[in-house]
């Protein structure tokens, strides 16, 4: 079985790259979300003649869904012939925008030095053709096969995936008994397993004032003055204390096993959405943005009170200090056990495809697994695609046609194991 589903695989080598282009063509840039109907309709098209039965759900009612930019995500499922567990591989399909320093069209899909250049051919449209490709393979190689192979193009893992695998989870399509286990084929390199994430906490702290003119500032309260307090208090309280901090996971690179903050976006005073000068005025409203990534090992409550904890010392310790706080999003860290049946089974497939043992990690940020493990209370998940990770997002993206055909081999492996009795289920 193992030389026949090489072989299958090494035959689409060409299939694989022309759909990775034909993918890298549809500018599906998020924000706004566009072109993501004509996306998911070309995947629905292309797996329809595979044997799969394929559905289009819009995601109504989610953030960012308008008649303009609609929220399209495409569900491909093949029925094997006898009942069995499902394997599903999901991959986002939106990208972030193109940025300037290119130097071939980001839209095109350029072939050459065995790379295919392109925004999304990294992260993560690379891997979702790799996703297609085994499977046309295991199912050529092994037709009379047990269980379902699904295959599903989610949008707006970009900003949160709220009306992607979000959305689909939330409509029971990421859980027992309709799925046994998820491989999302996010760029973590051909010869890792990604466990999971650490959790991430975003707030907007807001510091309050009092309007004056701008000459005879006494008189009124600047609140920018107010929040470059909390940003003192940060750097000598906070920050320090995070960096201090180590984790037991595997996170990657290694400066990520240590809690983090990131200050998102500050905003005060006038915007500048006009021409001419300001207006002198004093500010009384600044907004800061906070993003805190944090472990396994840290409770979120505890992690939100060292905030908080902060904020109330400057309303206790500095004249006129008021603040709101408004909660963003939250997300608990997530690790996937080593022995997990789906774990088994690519490791085991790389194993056989690099002639040594996966290296496991942890991502430094959040990706879709998030919502399968709490909405859908599945945790035989994992991220597991071809793609240099430092890769996404920058200019000249890339990913190897070579690193996506070992990956089809180790996903075409996977699938053999997880559905032929190989990897027994949990």
């Amino acid at each position: 079985m193992s030389d026949r589903l090489r072989r299958a695989v090494e035959e689409r080598r060409d299939e694989l790259v022309a759909l990775t282009r034909d993918l890298v063509r549809f500018p599906t840039v998020n924000p706004p979300g566009d072109a993501y109907g004509p996306c998911a309709e070309f995947i629905a098209r292309h797996l329809a003649r595979s044997g799969f039965e394929t559905r289009l759900i819009v995601a109504e009612g989610e953030p960012g869904h308008t008649d303009r930019y609609p929220r399209v995500n495409v569900v491909a499922r093949r029925e094997g012939r006898h009942p069995g567990r499902t394997v599903h591989f999901n991959s986002h399909i939106d990208v972030v925008e193109a940025g300037h320093g290119w130097t071939v069209d980001p839209f095109e899909g350029v072939v050459k030095d065995g790379r295919v250049y392109g925004r999304g051919t990294c992260d993560m449209k690379g891997g979702l053709a790799t996703s297609i490709v085994a499977a046309d393979a295991f199912i050529e190689v092994c037709p009379d096969f047990p269980g379902a192979i699904e295959i599903s193009g989610t949008v707006d893992e970009e900003s949160g995936g709220y009306a992607g695998v979000g959305y689909l989870a939330r409509k029971g399509l990421f859980s027992r008994p309709r799925v046994d286990h998820v491989i999302i084929p996010e760029p973590l390199n051909k010869d890792r397993i990604c466990l999971g994430h650490r959790g991430v906490w975003w707030a907007e702290i807001e510091t309050r004032g009092r309007i004056a003119h701008g000459s005879m500032p006494f008189l009124g309260d600047c609140a920018v003055r107010h929040m470059g307090a909390v940003l003192e208090a940060f750097e000598r309280d906070l920050f320090p204390a995070l960096a201090a901090r180590r984790t037991q996971m595997p996170v990657v690179p290694e400066g990520a096993r240590a809690s983090t903050l990131n200050i998102n976006a500050i905003h005060g005073g006038q915007t500048d959405d006009f021409t001419g000068l300001p207006s002198p005025n004093v500010p009384d409203r600044c907004a800061m943005t906070i993003d805190r990534r944090f472990l396994l090992e840290e409770k979120l409550e505890e992690v939100k009170k060292e905030v908080t904890d902060i904020l109330d010392a400057l309303v206790r310790d500095r004249p006129k200090f008021a603040y709101a706080i408004r909660d963003v999003m939250e997300v608990l860290p997530t690790m996937t056990d080593r022995d997990a049946p789906v774990v088994r089974a690519v490791a085991e497939a790389i194993e056989a495809e690099f002639g040594r043992a996966p290296d496991y990690v942890i991502s430094p940020g959040t990706y879709d697994q998030k919502h399968i493990a709490r909405i859908g209370h599945l945790h035989d998940c994992i991220a597991y695609g071809p793609g240099i990770l430092d890769l996404a997002h920058q200019p000249d993206e890339w990913i190897g046609i070579d690193d996506m055909v070992q990956s089809a081999h180790v996903m075409a492996g996977a699938i053999d194991a997880l559905l032929t009795g190989a990897a027994e289920p949990a």
